[in-house]
């Protein structure tokens, strides 16, 4: 094992930093997919923009589902690597992928059949259910290359190799800055699609992302060698990543509900507010990228320093992360508060209304970006230890019990009519910040973690 990738010795800070500095750019770069279709999809109108608007919060839905299986196999590669076993890595890696690859087979033809009932059940008005629905439909063929890489993503997080990745993304986010317009709009023999474009766009760089990540997988050449012998379905090792993996599903997919329950709220008021709600969504979604990178890194770095029975330096670790996502977020949260018009001008530059009502949402929120961060974090530091009921727990109340009731009730019962909506996201944010701050100090997740280690550390496999 390498110094460089062993992340239960040397600098705590160095090693967060050196962790979590490419995942933060690598999910940059995905959101740029985000970024980049707004961009150019704001130049067909308000209407482009509402129409994915509407369709983005269900399409992350759909994707969480599967996402937590994803991070299940960051935090079983990141204990076996701190336990030092190469051999239950490359077992848990291709066991990973022979799982991710049929959850995400099963969901692109259940989002491709149910893309329209989906996008009347948000309340898509005629100006843009037509568009929302194709977008999703061309997107739903893209979940098994996005699942792929994902997994892949994942599984090279968990021995600490987070830089292949992000030149993977960076590359195929640069190809995606070409395609974007080329399908959207057309030029020469190649036909403009619209709002369909921009996902038929995606689908062909994250079918490149997929390959690349897989053919490293099976070389073997970057830490984790994949066999195909090896994804011959064990059930015993399956049932304990759905067991770790199901309720990381489960807290990612009601942070999506949310998103789209509100969608619904925010339909009620015109397209103008849907678009200033997708354009402050979009811009909140690129926030909190460093959060959660500082999670996934945390998460990593908690992972391999319980499998090395570490859980001191594990308690450590998550001091730093909540004082580094903490500072780190409220200054972020600062400039955005006062740049909020100018980002928002960026992407409808021809929409006055939707501009100064995206520029208050971004206000709004920007100040409990800090305790966004802290959340995020401890969420990351459960998730290493195993306890991924935690963060759900945590999730489900600051998100139904709070943020929901409480976007319903001011933007339906009060003068502040849609505002309400924004309001919810920083009174969620804090909640939930100081519920995970106070369990991360009651410290039962260690109590918890070194009375359970016995139950999954084994012998590699034979």
């Amino acid at each position: 094992m390498s110094k460089k990738s062993d992340l239960s010795q040397g600098s705590l800070i160095r090693s967060l930093f050196t962790l979590a500095w490419p995942i933060i750019m690598a999910n940059i770069l995905q959101t740029a997919y985000q970024l980049i279709d707004t961009f150019w999809l704001g130049r067909l109108g308000a209407n482009a923009v509402a129409a994915v608007s509407i369709s983005f919060p269900i399409l992350f839905l759909v994707l969480s589902l599967g996402a937590g299986l994803t991070l299940a196999g960051t935090v079983i590669v990141s204990q076996y690597k701190g336990a030092k076993d190469q051999r239950m890595i490359d077992f848990s890696a291709s066991q990973t992928i022979f799982v991710i690859f049929f959850v995400s087979a099963l969901l692109a033809v259940l989002g491709y059949l149910v893309a329209s009932p989906l996008m009347n059940l948000v309340g898509a008005g005629p100006e843009t259910l037509d568009d929302s629905v194709k977008y999703f439909q061309v997107s739903s063929f893209g979940f098994v290359f996005l699942f792929m890489f994902f997994t892949f993503q994942s599984l090279m997080r968990g021995i600490g190799n987070v830089l292949m990745p992000m030149y993977i993304v960076l590359g195929t986010v640069l190809l995606n800055l070409v395609l974007d317009p080329l399908f959207i709009f057309g030029f020469g023999s190649i036909e403009g699609y619209g709002v369909a474009g921009a996902a038929v766009a995606s689908v062909i760089t994250q079918g490149i992302s997929a390959a690349v990540g897989i053919a490293i997988l099976f070389r073997g050449r970057k830490g984790i060698k994949i066999r195909l012998t090896d994804m011959k379905p064990d059930f015993q090792w399956i049932k304990r990543m759905f067991e770790l993996g199901i309720p990381a599903s489960l807290e990612q997919s009601s942070r999506s509900a949310v998103l789209t329950v509100l969608v619904m709220l925010v339909t009620s008021f015109g397209s103008e507010v849907v678009a200033a709600y997708g354009i402050g969504a979009r811009i909140l979604s690129l926030v909190i990228v460093p959060a959660q990178g500082l999670a996934m890194a945390t998460t990593t770095m908690v992972g391999q320093n319980i499998g090395a029975s570490k859980i001191k330096r594990a308690e450590s670790i998550g001091n730093l992360s909540v004082k580094v996502a903490f500072f780190g977020l409220t200054g972020i949260g600062l400039l955005l508060f006062v740049f909020a018009e100018n980002l928002t001008a960026f992407f409808v530059p021809n929409d006055p209304q939707v501009i100064k009502e995206g520029a208050i949402f971004i206000r709004i929120m920007a100040p409990s970006f800090g305790l966004l961060g802290v959340n995020q974090v401890l969420n990351g530091l459960f998730n290493g230890a195993r306890f991924t009921q935690a963060s759900l727990l945590i999730s489900i109340f600051s998100l139904w019990i709070v943020r929901f009731p409480t976007a319903f009730i001011l933007s339906q019962k009060t003068a502040l009519a849609y505002e309400g909506i924004w309001w919810s996201f920083p009174i969620s944010n804090g909640i939930a910040a100081l519920i995970a701050f106070i369990y991360y100090k009651t410290g039962h997740w260690k109590v918890r973690t070194i009375r359970h280690r016995g139950d999954w550390i084994q012998p590699g496999v034979g």
